[in-house]
């Protein structure tokens, strides 16, 4: 009983938020700011969504985290892939060096990267663009190190049976090691959307134009010294939950597979 409770607690504590942005939403100004603080709305006030649709570039920056969640995620888990299969079942010289550097660049926070990273967009002339916001985070070492530990699982013996098939490395790669690495594909998928899509820091430098906004950085600008629009802020913060909720739900069996059986095996 003293468990359930416990976790009942816990539960509440972590759905409230939630469930207040969803209420506050459909409130008016009003009923924001009221005292005491009214959970729910008296009545269904879509004016918020009027302005959130009306008045601001919310649909593009919808599309601009979505293009950009999509293309990093993409991109980010091919490359892991191919590093982890390449660390897991090739030998190379100083194998072992370089996956302890790729390990090593874990330890740098992004905003010690910043400053570099700025200098090399603006020397090439992508500052604004998706380039800049896509490419310099595509190689992702934790997801050479979930590839590496999961691929380790896997016996070499079906890629030498594939080799005295004939089959080339390629079509090794995307034959087997594709197919049989879906539960930390879904893993690595998750992880690295959701990051792009919470990604607050970097594009708040490497982006001026309006128009090029995600949603992470267009909601913020809807409050400020002499316009506080909270209620168009918490709809669209609700909004943005959707494609995360969509994308967990889709890759959810694969997610907790590639969690509990493989993903993290040493």
């Amino acid at each position: 009983v003293l468990g359930n409770a416990v976790l009942l607690l816990v539960i509440f504590l972590t759905i409230m938020p939630y469930v207040y942005m969803v209420s506050a939403s459909f409130k008016p100004g009003e009923e924001l700011f009221s005292i005491p603080v009214q959970v729910f709305p008296d009545s269904l006030y879509l004016g918020n969504y009027d302005l959130l649709f009306g008045k601001t570039n919310f649909v593009r920056w919808f599309f601009n985290s979505v293009f950009i969640g999509v293309s990093r995620m993409a991109l980010a888990v091919l490359i892991s892939l191919m590093a982890g299969y390449a660390f897991a079942k090739f030998d190379f010289r100083f194998k072992n060096a370089l996956f302890i550097l790729v390990l090593a660049t874990l330890t740098l926070p992004i905003y010690v990267l910043i400053v570099p990273l700025y200098g090399m967009m603006v020397a090439l002339g992508w500052t604004d663009t998706y380039i800049a916001l896509i490419l310099p985070v595509a190689a992702q070492a934790i997801g050479v190190f979930l590839a590496r530990q999961y691929l380790l699982s896997i016996p070499t013996e079906i890629m030498d049976s594939a080799r005295v098939d004939g089959a080339g490395e390629w079509s090794i790669f995307w034959r087997i090691v594709v197919p049989l690495s879906w539960p930390v594909i879904a893993v690595m998928a998750i992880l690295f959307f959701t990051a792009s899509w919470n990604d607050y820091i970097w594009p708040l430098v490497v982006l001026t134009q309006d128009k090029m906004f995600t949603v992470s950085l267009g909601l913020p600008t809807l409050v400020g010294p002499y316009s506080q629009q909270y209620g168009a802020v918490m709809a669209g913060s609700f909004l943005s939950t959707v494609p995360i909720v969509i994308l967990f739900l889709i890759m959810q069996r694969r997610f907790i597979e590639g969690i509990t059986q493989g993903a993290l095996k040493g």
